[in-house]
C-alpha cells in the first residue's frame, strides 16, 4: 500500500467497526510528503474524456498518492466517479458534465406514462462505469484501495429523474407513485452495488467509497437522502425511512449521510433507523466547524452510534478531548507532513487527558 502500513491501518478499521479503538478516534490527515515533488498529468483536451478516460485517471492519481503522506488511519483509495446522478442514469436519465461536477438531465413529464424502472445490462451508463472499475481493479494490485462509485437510490434517484421541485410537487399531487418507482431503482441500486462489489472483490479484502471509511470484511456503503431538506418530519417517515431501512437490510455496514443544516431536523429519526451503523455529519459550507457541533455527535453517540466528522486542524483536539473515541473517525488535510504528525500528537493527548478525566 503506498505510503502507508496495510497491516496497521487494516487492524484500525476493524476496530472502528467493532468500537474497539479505545485509545483515540481513528485520525485521517493528508498532508503534502516531504520531498514532495509532483509531475503534472496532461487532462485530455475533450471534458468528457477528463470523466472517463482512465489512463490520465489512474495516472493523475497516482502521482498524487506518490507525493501524500498518509497519517493516522488515512489511506490511499481511488474510485470512479461519474457524479452523484450515475443511478438515475442507469434507470434512464441524462447526464450533462462540468469541469468538476455533473448533473441530471430530468426525463419524466409523469410517472403514469414513465415505463418501469429496471436494470439495463446494456445502458451505457452502467457499461462505463463498469469498465472504469474494471481499469483500477486491475492497476491497483495492492497499491491502493478501490471504492464503489456514487450511488443515490431512493428518493434522491426519483430527483435524478424527475426533478426536485417536480418531485415534491409528487408528493401531493400523485403521491401512490412515489414509493412504487422508489422500490423500482432500489432492485437497480442492488444490481448494479453488487456487481461492482463483486468486481473489486477480485483485487482487495472488504470496501471503501467516496466517505474513505474503510470495512476490510464486508461490504458497506453509504445511505442519504439530499432531498430529506425539501420535507418535513411525516413525508420523511413516509417516504424515505422504510426506503432507507430497506437499503441498510441489503448491506453489511453502513454510514449516514446527513449534509447540511436543512436536514438536521431529522437527526432523531435518522438515529431510529433499523441496523444503521454511523452518521457523517456534514455542516456546509459558512456553518460553524466541527468543534462547534458537540451536541450533534453527543447525541449520534448516546444512540450508540459511529461517528465521521469532516474537521479542519483546530478541531482535532477539542473534539479528541469532548467524545469517546470508539468508532468516531476525525479526517482533515494538514499543510505539511510535520504538522500532520503534530495533529497526531495533540489528539493522542487530548484523548489521554480524557481517559485520566474518566478513570480509564
Amino acid at each position: 500500500m503506498i505510503n502507508q502500513d496495510y497491516a496497521y491501518v487494516r487492524e484500525r478499521w476493524m476496530q472502528f467497526w467493532t468500537m474497539e479503538n479505545h485509545d483515540r478516534p481513528l485520525i485521517s490527515v493528508c498532508a503534502p510528503k516531504d520531498g514532495a515533488v509532483y509531475t503534472p498529468v496532461k487532462a485530455p483536451d475533450l471534458l468528457l474524456d477528463r470523466w472517463t478516460d482512465m489512463d490520465s485517471i489512474i495516472a493523475g492519481a497516482r502521482e498524487w498518492m506518490k507525493n501524500t503522506y498518509y497519517g493516522g488511519e488515512a489511506f490511499p483509495a481511488l474510485f470512479p466517479n461519474l457524479g452523484p446522478d450515475l443511478l438515475g442514469a442507469i434507470c434512464g436519465c441524462g447526464i450533462e458534465f462540468g469541469e468538476d461536477t455533473s448533473w441530471a438531465i430530468h426525463v419524466v413529464k409523469d410517472w403514469e406514462s414513465y415505463p418501469e424502472i429496471v436494470f439495463d445490462p446494456q445502458n451505457q451508463w452502467w457499461k462505463q462505469i463498469y469498465s472504469m472499475t474494471k481499469r483500477l481493479v486491475e492497476d491497483a494490485q495492492g497499491d491502493y484501495l478501490v471504492g464503489i462509485t456514487d450511488l443515490h437510490p431512493g428518493t434522491d434517484g426519483l430527483v435524478s429523474l424527475r426533478g426536485p421541485q417536480e418531485l415534491c410537487l409528487d408528493l401531493f399531487d400523485c403521491p401512490e407513485h412515489i414509493l412504487p418507482r422508489s422500490r423500482q431503482i432500489f432492485e437497480v441500486y442492488k444490481a448494479v452495488y453488487s456487481r461492482l462489489a463483486s468486481l473489486i472483490s477480485t483485487c482487495q479484502e472488504g470496501s471503501t467509497n467516496w466517505m474513505n471509511i474503510w470495512h476490510p470484511e464486508a461490504d458497506w456503503y453509504v445511505v442519504s437522502s439530499d432531498f430529506s431538506c425539501l420535507v418535513g418530519e411525516d413525508q420523511y417517515e413516509e417516504y424515505i425511512a422504510g426506503a432507507i431501512e430497506e437499503e441498510i437490510a441489503f448491506l453489511h455496514g453502513s454510514m449516514y449521510h446527513l449534509d447540511g443544516t436543512g436536514a438536521l431536523h431529522h437527526l432523531d429519526r435518522i438515529l431510529r433507523l433499523k441496523g444503521l451503523d454511523g452518521v457523517q455529519w456534514v455542516q456546509g459550507e459558512g456553518a460553524p466547524p466541527a468543534r462547534e457541533w458537540l451536541e450533534v455527535y453527543r447525541r449520534i453517540q448516546a444512540a450508540g452510534k459511529r461517528i465521521q466528522a469532516i474537521c479542519e486542524p483546530a478541531d482535532i483536539e477539542p473534539l479528541c478531548r469532548e467524545l469517546d473515541p470508539e468508532g468516531v473517525h476525525l479526517t482533515c488535510y494538514a499543510a505539511s507532513e510535520k504538522d500532520a504528525r503534530e495533529l497526531l500528537e495533540i489528539a493522542c493527548k487530548a484523548s489521554a487527558a480524557r481517559r485520566r478525566r474518566a478513570g480509564l
